[in-house]
């Protein structure tokens, strides 16, 4: 996944473009299905066969889906040819309690990751350089390094007790590239301790890491798809297509709250907080702020609601053909996105048949002739995409009109969508 393009500060291009979780070349298709409980909304789109589809009227069973708590385990690899600057339990303060922190904040507190670190370093039988470990990774050095990494830590790892594996890499080896970080979905799983590994997320990040980088890979583990777009030549704009606004395009994000699409896709929400405007003519809908506020973790429904569920809308859906919809959701500077540069209603299309890195998830700016939060931004133009009170916005292309009306004494945005002519 890239880092953010230089606004302010020029900096090498080549510093810019790291950590970039892609697709892995022996990626896994869809798997079995298992129905889910918004199967029959009428604006869920339909699962595809594509790299993690946006489509959400079935959930793919191959992945972990994380409405509940999930174990992670976290390996720590050193290299004959280098010796170890930092500890393990460096490396995982790098990560947690951030990374969990991120995902319960996100779910509203119905999904918990429970990490499990090991406090040793294990030894991998070749040197680091032998690997060739970088972002376009061959297979058969991948495989190379897979293999040598799960024999040498099977001894010490029961792998049939955890949801999600992190095999991470000693940062300070010679052969070690924070470019490589990615999640490695296998066609033929590896098969440990009983159980097998259908994907495995390679960790290469230097000591300090990239923010939310972990998160990011995480999101893969659970079907989310890279919402960012990668130049042919690797030159150039890599957050076109949604900006800041959910954290599968950038880690870097002043507003990485997941989209209220991948949360409804992970089970966050219901179909009880989906309103689906259907028929022509105008609706008014009342639209409840998609990111939570502050809160302690607490179980079960009273969980969900001191983490802001609540029970109103969180996401509206217009029908735009059999593979696409529009998204609106109000985001606003709290929780996930305390940094988010602007307020307001956001405008998104979803397309079903879109691969991961297709534009799956594309943000339509209400502003097109401005930008905001240049210091900042991943992506300027896109970071005052929402509309704000009192503005009216025409979607391009489409015969769907908003009109932000104003604000509830809740902090709940009253919306006016309408669809025909």
């Amino acid at each position: 996944m890239p880092r953010p393009f230089p606004r302010a500060r020029l900096r090498s291009t080549a510093a810019v473009f790291t950590t970039m979780s892609a697709l892995a070349a022996t990626s896994l298709g869809a798997g079995p299905s298992a129905a889910g409980p918004d199967s029959a909304a009428p604006c869920a789109l339909t699962r595809t066969d594509a790299h993690h589809s946006e489509g959400l009227d079935t959930w793919n069973a191959a992945y972990p889906r994380p409405a509940r708590s999930l174990d992670a385990v976290m390996v720590f690899l050193s290299f004959p040819d280098s010796h170890p600057l930092t500890t393990p339990q460096e490396l995982t303060a790098d990560h947690f309690p951030a990374t969990t922190r991120f995902f319960e904040q996100a779910s509203y507190g119905r999904f918990t990751l429970r990490p499990h670190a090991l406090r040793h370093w294990i030894r991998m039988p070749k040197p680091s350089t032998v690997y060739d470990i970088k972002r376009d990774w061959s297979p058969a050095h991948r495989a190379a390094y897979l293999r040598d990494a799960l024999s040498a830590a099977d001894p010490r790892v029961d792998f049939s007790r955890y949801d999600v594996v992190y095999f991470v890499a000693d940062p300070d080896a010679p052969g070690v590239d924070s470019d490589a970080t990615k999640v490695v979905n296998l066609t033929s799983p590896l098969r440990a301790d009983g159980t097998d590994l259908r994907r495995i997320v390679t960790v290469f990040e230097q000591h300090p890491p990239d923010r939310l980088v972990l998160a990011h890979e995480t999101g893969h583990v659970f079907d989310l798809p890279d919402l960012y777009h990668r130049p042919a030549d690797g030159k150039g704009d890599w957050d076109t297509h949604v900006g800041d606004w959910d954290l599968m395009g950038s880690q870097f994000g002043l507003a990485p709250d997941l989209f209220a699409w991948h949360k409804w896709k992970l089970g966050w929400l219901d179909s009880r907080q989906v309103r689906c405007v259907q028929d022509a003519g105008s609706a008014r809908l009342t639209l409840e702020p998609l990111t939570a506020g502050p809160g302690a973790p607490v179980a079960g429904a009273a969980g969900a609601q001191a983490f802001g569920l609540g029970r109103g809308t969180k996401l509206a859906v217009v029908r735009t053909g059999l593979d696409s919809v529009l998204a609106f959701e109000a985001r606003g500077p709290v929780g996930n996105d305390a940094a988010a540069c602007r307020q307001g209603v956001l405008v998104y299309r979803v397309r079903g048949g879109a691969q991961s890195g297709g534009g799956p998830i594309q943000v339509i700016d209400a502003h097109p002739h401005t930008d905001a939060c240049w210091e900042d931004s991943v992506y300027p133009p896109l970071a005052d995409a929402p509309i704000g009170v009192g503005e009216s916005f025409t979607v391009p292309g489409e015969e769907v009109r908003v009109k932000v009306e104003g604000r509830t004494a809740s902090g709940a945005w009253t919306v006016k969508i309408g669809v025909g002519r």
